[in-house]
């Protein structure tokens, strides 16, 4: 018998047995199977990368720039985070600082933040996607406003696509970076650690086996130091 007809037998057993003997609840079909290994993906691997180094930091300012928020509301259990963020929306945890603008153009004083912190939101920005306006060159005026917002000695941990293809823009969904053009980005800042994933792996991966498909993308991780 194949696993997938074993575990059609054993639904259909338990089902009956439930449904026989209900004990109160109301019973009905949703046959699931995620039985295996336990799933993970690139988000998995950033997030783990940024909590890494957060958790050498200790900081005590923290600026986030378009993160996945489930990671936030994770890190304000422990920490305070100003966030800032295109499309309008109401605190809920009061930790929290919201402020709702474009990341291009941050009303913040200059050295504001031991950490900034922008997980997949570089290659979004200036594309439309999330109602912003169209810029071409948002990303990297962005990336400049970070960099303006980090102490002398602060980090900017950020995650964005990469491939070894050309620079590309999947629009309006994304730009996908060249190692290079990330390397320019950070011209002014010096590298403290960086990791790639590749998707066809599932795993960090070195940057030479990062895809090279014009029309795909694996994921940089960076860690970098203002001077």
């Amino acid at each position: 018998m194949t696993p997938r007809k074993a575990m059609d037998k054993s639904y259909k057993k338990y089902l009956a047995q439930l449904k026989k003997d209900p004990g109160g609840f109301y019973i009905f079909a949703e046959p699931l199977d995620e039985s295996g290994g336990h799933p993970a993906n690139f988000v998995d691997y950033e997030c783990a990368f940024a909590a890494d180094h957060l958790s050498q930091l200790h900081p005590h300012s923290i600026l986030d720039v378009g993160s996945y928020r489930h990671f936030i509301l994770g890190l304000l259990a422990h920490l305070p985070v100003t966030t800032i963020d295109v499309r309008s929306r109401q605190p809920i945890c009061a930790k929290e600082t919201i402020l709702t603008g474009d990341a291009k153009k941050i009303n913040l004083p200059d050295s504001s933040f031991d950490v900034v912190l922008s997980l997949c939101a570089l290659e979004h920005f200036g594309l439309g996607r999330y109602g912003d306006e169209f810029d071409f060159y948002a990303d990297q005026k962005a990336f400049a406003e970070m960099i303006r917002l980090l102490k002398p000695g602060g980090r900017l941990i950020f995650t964005t696509t990469i491939h070894r293809a050309e620079p590309s823009i999947a629009f309006n969904a994304h730009r996908i970076y060249t190692y290079e053009t990330i390397q320019r980005f950070c011209s002014a800042l010096t590298c403290v650690d960086e990791k790639f994933y590749n998707h066809q792996n599932r795993g960090f991966c070195s940057l030479e086996e990062i895809t090279s498909d014009l029309k795909w993308w694996d994921v940089y991780c960076g860690c970098w130091e203002k001077k």
